[in-house]
């Protein structure tokens, strides 16, 4: 009973912290409380349109609550304007509807409302249809701006949660199933390596290449949930060392694909009769590819780990299977190097087995990270002294503006 108990409680955890659930409850929360506000504030009898901005406008993150909201917000108000235009000329009719979608669809399109294009068309002929009171069609307006507050209130006050550990998750899974791949690799070189079996391998490959897009989602959620988070002091650090962090992995199993297809065309040069690699070289290039796998889980660790003494325990990790690592390449390095002498026709393909290893290393080394984190915040302190030297001049501009309105004001006096 107790530990039915125990994986009733944790099945219920998991279900809590789920991105979908979170959004569901949040949403439903923020639309009943947008309708609630909008019945005080609004002349309609049904302001239907509160709660389903608010449905549409409440994100997981602060970051695309806001965005989502002006864009929403903005859409409403070009689409009433656009009817309140052609209620002003023209009435309701097929010619006249159809040319305001049109309108609505092109003006749309030039203010940037992204996903919400159509909804400028919507409100545009919702407006016209109902009616052709001004009054009416900006209590439309009014109910998008009650539920487009309510979301970004409600994602204000309850701040959502901050996705990092989710995105984390994802880049040590894309790791471990590199490292899993690299560890049937290497048991099979053993063996002889039939060219439906190096091929299944380059498959798989292929296969981890593609899931790169699914934790690129993941990490995108998670670089929003920082902004504009209060619960997050540190956010672009943060966001940097993800992102660095896939991108590096996202370079190594590029070259693991690379590496699998080299192996591929070895066996179909050994047309599966034999093994890839001489024995000797078998054994060391399979302790190779396991330190390089371990070297890749560690360096995932390494870039999702918030807490500094479990950073120190991870680098340490990594710079051991590391050293490990370049100690075996340079044993296989020697072997083959003598078995190249006896088959110089095998040259190309063992050369491009190691340059794929080396690249791999390169990446993983703790010198190369630190080098590419630092280049990354000064990319980023520099956008954002940019964007405050641009926000300042605007400023200056204003206030240039004011002043020579003021002086003008002044010598008509």
């Amino acid at each position: 009973m107790r530990d039915l108990w125990i994986r009733t409680r944790s099945a219920a955890r998991r279900w809590i912290k789920d991105p979908t659930v979170a959004l569901y409850l949040r949403a439903t929360v923020a639309a009943t409380l947008s309708y609630a506000v909008a019945v005080q504030l609004s002349a309609e009898p049904a302001p239907l349109t509160a709660p389903l901005t608010a449905l549409l406008v409440v994100q997981v993150t602060v970051y695309s609550t806001l965005k989502t909201s002006i864009r929403r917000v903005n859409s409403v108000i070009v689409g009433v304007l656009i009817a309140i235009g052609f209620s002003a000329v023209v009435g309701l009719s097929w010619w006249s509807l159809g040319l305001i979608i049109l309108a609505s669809l092109v003006v749309g399109h030039f203010v940037r409302v992204d996903e919400f294009v159509n909804e400028v068309a919507i409100s545009a002929m919702l407006v016209l249809g109902v009616t052709r009171l001004a009054s009416q069609a900006w209590d439309r307006v009014l109910e998008t701006l009650i539920g487009a507050g309510v979301g970004l209130a409600f994602n204000v006050v309850f701040a959502p949660p901050v996705w990092v550990d989710t995105a984390g998750e994802s880049i040590e899974d894309l790791a471990r199933r590199a490292r899993q791949l690299l560890l049937e690799i290497a048991e099979e070189l053993g063996g002889p390596a039939p060219v439906e079996q190096a091929a299944a391998r380059l498959h798989e490959a292929r296969r981890l290449d593609q899931a790169i897009a699914d934790v690129d989602a993941a990490l995108r959620q998670a670089e929003d949930s920082l902004r504009l988070n209060p619960r997050v002091s540190e956010g672009l650090l943060s966001r940097i060392v993800l992102r660095t962090g896939l991108d590096t992995l996202e370079i190594c199993v590029v070259v693991i694909r690379v590496l699998t297809r080299s192996l591929t065309d070895l066996a179909k040069r050994r047309n599966g009769d034999e093994r890839l690699f001489p024995s000797d070289v078998t054994v060391s290039l399979g302790e190779l590819l396991e330190h390089v796998g371990g070297a890749l889980v560690s360096f995932a660790v390494l870039v999702t780990t918030q807490v500094s003494r479990s950073a120190e325990e991870a680098e340490d990790r990594l710079t051991a299977e590391l050293a490990a690592a370049w100690a075996a390449r340079e044993n296989v390095a020697h072997q083959l190097l003598r078995h190249v002498q006896e088959d110089p026709e095998a040259w190309q393909l063992y050369g491009s087995v190691l340059a794929e290893i080396d690249r791999m290393l390169d990446e993983l080394a703790l010198e190369h990270r630190s080098r590419r984190l630092m280049e990354e915040l000064d990319r980023a302190s520099m956008a954002n002294a940019e964007r405050m030297d641009r926000l300042g001049r605007f400023a200056g501009l204003r206030r240039l503006a004011r002043g020579e309105r003021r002086r003008t004001a002044g010598r008509k006096a």
